[in-house]
């Protein structure tokens, strides 16, 4: 890191932030890909733009770059198996894994709680990694469920108080 930030510090202090688990989802040539992805971002309403940000070091992301498409699925937080299959890098973590294709052709997954399915619309440098701006072209949902949370370093769910917002 550069300047005055203690990179251990960073993500010391980063990691109290809690994001939510995605497995992004393309494909090249037919063969399915994905990473996971807890930078996932709602960008805009009009147009409906959505964002995320992998490393500029990924495999994946070129890969996927290249069909000028992705799906986000949202995690649930019963699927922490599913998001360390993809995490991990042994072993085919599609086999046993359900998916379909999203219209644009990237694997939707209907197990998540959601699938929004894109077209990229804009890929910006972001330092070490690349923000990636998608432009929504299908949505899907469950109507239960709890999201896969990520917090210091652990997998957690969410849940809300009774009579919250």
């Amino acid at each position: 890191m550069t300047g005055q930030i203690d990179g251990d510090l960073y993500r010391k202090v980063l990691g109290r932030y809690p994001t939510g688990v995605t497995l992004v989802t393309g494909c090249d040539d037919g063969e399915p890909l994905a990473m996971v992805i807890g930078s996932f971002v709602s960008v805009s309403m009009d147009p409906p733009l959505v964002g995320f940000l992998p490393g500029k070091g990924s495999y994946t992301w070129p890969r996927i770059e290249a069909s000028g498409s992705f799906c986000v699925n949202v995690l649930s937080d019963g699927q922490q198996d599913l998001s360390n299959a993809f995490f991990r890098k042994d072993g085919d973590p599609w086999e046993g894994t359900d998916w379909e294709p999203a219209p644009s052709g990237s694997p939707l997954i209907p197990s998540c709680l959601a699938s929004i399915d894109c077209s990229i619309h804009e890929v910006v440098d972001a330092g070490d990694h690349v923000f990636v701006m998608g432009r929504v072209e299908h949505l899907s949902h469950v109507d239960e469920g709890s999201p896969l949370v990520f917090l210091g370093g652990r997998y957690g769910a969410f849940s809300q108080e009774p009579g919250s917002a």
